[in-house]
C-alpha cells in the first residue's frame, strides 16, 4: 500500500473524529423527543412536562413529550431502545419496570446493556385511596372485609409488575389477606376506575391527590418513609405495622451507545430543571421528592435495583420460570 494512501486513510480518520466532536459541540440543532411510557395527565407525565420545559432552555431547542403507554411503563423505553439513534435526540423516561419486569418475564430489552443511563430525577409518594363513599374508612377496614371475603376486594394499579402491585402483594402477604389486582395503563385510568367503583381501591401515585383535595376519594394510607406533608393525618405503611417503604424511583436514559459529551450536555441541562424553581413547585404539587443521582451514580443505582428487586420477586414467587 502507498504512502498516499495510508496518508489518505489517517485524512478521512481525522475528518470522520473532528465530525464527531463536532457534532457533539453543536448539539443539539433540532428538537429532542422524550418518551414518557405513561399517559398523559399523570403525574409522571405532568412533572416531566416540567423538567423537560426547564431543560429545553438550557439546551437551546424543545423538547417534545411523547406518551407511549404501556407494559406498566415498559413499552416507550423498550420502543426506544429497539429503534432510536443514539444521537441524544430520543430520551426516555425508565421507570422501574424496566428492571423489574425482565425478571419476571422474556422481554425484548436488557437493562444492563440497552440504555444509556444519564441522571437519576426523582420518585413517587405512592398511596391507596378508595371512593369517599366506600365502606372502607381506614386500611383496618379493608384487612377485616377481605379476610372474611378473600379475593372480593379488587384493586387498580398502572399496571402488573408496577411498583403498585408488587407492594400491594407484599401487604396483602403480610397481612395475611388476598387481594385482586386490576391492571390499567396509568394514572387518568384508575383515578376513573376507583371514582366509578368499578374497583374497590386504587394503589397509585399521587394523581389522586387532586381527588382526594376534592373530597371525592379517601386516602387510607403513603408508602414513604415520613408522613406526607399535603396529607399529614395519612399514616404510613410503617405506621399500619408493614416495615415497607416505596418509592419507585426513575431517571432518564437514551439508546445504547450515546456520545458521552452529549451524555453530559444532557446531564448538566436537566439537573439545572431539577433545581429550577417551577420544576420544584410541579414536583412538590404531587409530593415528588427530587432525587438526583449523576451518570456514574445512577449506572450503579442500576445494578444495585436489580439486585434488591431480584430478591423480592422471588419471595413473592413472581420470579420467571425456567426450563
Amino acid at each position: 500500500m502507498s504512502g498516499r494512501h495510508y496518508f489518505g486513510i489517517a485524512i478521512a480518520a481525522v475528518g470522520m473524529l473532528l465530525s464527531a466532536v463536532a457534532g457533539a459541540q453543536e448539539y443539539p440543532t433540532k428538537p429532542i423527543t422524550l418518551i414518557v411510557p405513561w399517559p398523559a395527565g399523570g403525574s409522571t407525565d405532568i412533572s416531566m412536562r416540567a423538567i423537560a420545559e426547564s431543560a429545553s432552555k438550557v439546551l437551546g431547542q424543545p423538547i417534545a413529550i411523547d406518551n407511549k403507554a404501556g407494559g406498566s411503563g415498559t413499552v416507550g423505553p423498550a420502543t426506544m431502545a429497539a429503534g432510536a439513534k443514539p444521537d441524544g435526540y430520543t430520551l426516555a423516561q425508565i421507570p422501574i419496570t424496566v428492571f423489574r419486569l425482565p425478571l419476571m418475564q422474556d422481554v425484548s430489552w436488557d437493562p444492563a446493556k440497552d440504555f444509556t443511563y444519564i441522571i437519576h430525577l426523582t420518585g413517587y409518594t405512592f398511596g391507596v385511596t378508595t371512593n369517599a363513599e366506600s365502606q372502607f374508612k381506614s386500611w383496618q377496614d379493608v384487612v377485616d372485609f377481605a379476610k372474611k371475603n378473600p379475593g372480593k376486594v379488587t384493586y387498580a394499579t398502572p399496571g402488573a409488575g408496577t411498583s403498585l402491585h408488587i407492594g400491594m402483594e407484599q401487604i396483602a402477604g403480610l397481612a395475611g389477606i388476598k387481594l385482586t389486582q386490576v391492571p390499567f395503563k396509568g394514572g387518568a385510568e384508575t383515578n376513573a376506575a376507583v371514582l366509578g367503583q368499578h374497583t374497590m381501591l386504587q394503589a397509585d401515585s399521587t394523581g389522586w391527590r387532586p381527588l382526594v383535595d376534592a373530597g371525592k376519594l379517601r386516602l387510607l394510607m403513603v408508602w414513604t418513609s415520613a408522613r406526607s406533608p399535603n396529607f399529614p393525618n395519612v399514616p404510613t405503611l410503617k405506621e399500619l405495622g408493614y416495615p415497607m417503604v416505596y418509592d419507585s424511583p426513575f431517571g432518564i436514559a437514551g439508546p445504547k451507545g450515546m456520545d458521552p459529551k452529549i451524555v453530559a450536555k444532557l446531564h448538566d441541562a436537566f439537573k439545572k430543571a431539577l433545581d429550577d424553581p417551577a420544576v420544584i413547585a410541579t414536583l412538590a404539587k404531587f409530593d415528588m421528592v427530587p432525587n438526583y443521582k449523576n451518570t456514574e451514580d445512577y449506572k450503579k443505582f442500576v445494578v444495585e435495583v436489580t439486585d434488591s428487586e431480584r430478591k423480592v420477586i422471588e419471595t413473592l414467587g413472581l420470579g420467571k420460570k425456567t426450563n
